[in-house]
């Protein structure tokens, strides 16, 4: 790992000018002005019914799994600021990033309970189990650390956007709005420091790429139930193969214009053209889900 901690070092001045710039421009905002708190009623004296539910089951279950996501924040954290020194660049920056994904969890948990749009015994039930599993980090690597949470933030801004938009609730769509906001913020660091990154060692860049995309999972998988509420986000249009081909890869290789790099070796030559041709490859594989969904639906 010693060239890729001497690769961190030759950006770390790049790290330190990209996270003045997120203090500077990311507003601040408080979870407690985006809820109508005078609707909160007692579940004690007036126990909760999905006939109070206000919003689709499919959009219900996507916030569920996207609050339960941000749960596992320890894990996240972990992943990242041990691979890094308490006064480096990164691990300032680690340390108030989690401070701000923090603000997810609570706001969302919070429209949620007011807005009685979840059962808060089985919500609390799948946050003990999601964080008893934990989430151990397939990227130990720090290259491909930054390219996987380069990727992840953008990923999880489209959600929770998508989720805001699908929900046909104003508090609802102001919150996850106001979250999206924060993941792009988040996304626009992470890609800052790969951008910084490519012009010291395009190649092992490259290489790093094809590697976490081919496995690219988002980190809600441990969480209770996962493939049943991810189909349902996928039916609602929330989030799915063609989305993740198209909102998320596609825009991160063009943003780091890899189709015009120079300089690379043999297998990161290879690597691009992989790269290139893997938008297209989910969107085929998307094509075929979707044709067959319409079969079964006919």
């Amino acid at each position: 790992m010693t060239d890729r901690h001497e690769l961190i070092a030759a950006v770390e001045e790049d790290i330190e000018q990209l996270m003045t710039d997120h203090l500077a421009k990311r507003p601040t905002w408080y979870a407690h002005d985006l809820i109508q708190w005078e609707n909160g009623r007692n579940y004690h004296d007036e126990p909760w019914d999905e006939s109070q539910c206000t919003i689709s089951p499919e959009v219900r279950e996507a916030l569920i799994l996207n609050l339960l996501t941000e749960d596992n924040l320890p894990y996240y954290h972990y992943a990242i600021a041990h691979q890094f020194g308490a006064d480096s660049a990164i691990g300032r920056w680690t340390r108030r990033w989690t401070a701000e994904e923090g603000q997810h969890s609570i706001v969302i948990r919070d429209y949620l309970m007011i807005s009685r749009n979840c059962d808060p015994v089985a919500l609390e039930d799948d946050r003990i189990a999601t964080i008893s599993k934990g989430w151990d980090s397939p990227w130990t690597d720090p290259l491909d650390i930054f390219v996987y949470t380069s990727a992840q933030e953008l990923a999880t801004r489209v959600s929770h956007r998508n989720t805001g938009l699908k929900a046909d609730d104003e508090v609802a769509y102001e919150v996850m709005k106001r979250v999206a906001a924060d993941e792009n913020y988040h996304y626009i660091f992470y890609k800052g420091i790969v951008t910084a990154m490519l012009e010291h060692d395009p190649s092992a860049c490259i290489l790093s790429m094809k590697k976490v995309y081919e496995n690219f999972n988002m980190p809600g998988t441990v969480v209770p139930k996962y493939r049943r509420r991810a189909v349902l986000a996928a039916r609602a249009e929330i989030y799915d193969i063609r989305i993740h081909a198209e909102k998320i890869i596609s825009p991160v290789l063009r943003e780091w214009k890899i189709d015009t790099l120079e300089g690379l070796s043999p297998e990161a030559e290879q690597a691009r053209e992989d790269l290139l041709a893997m938008p297209g490859k989910l969107v085929e594989r998307a094509e075929k889900l979707e044709r067959k969904a319409a079969s079964k639906a006919g």
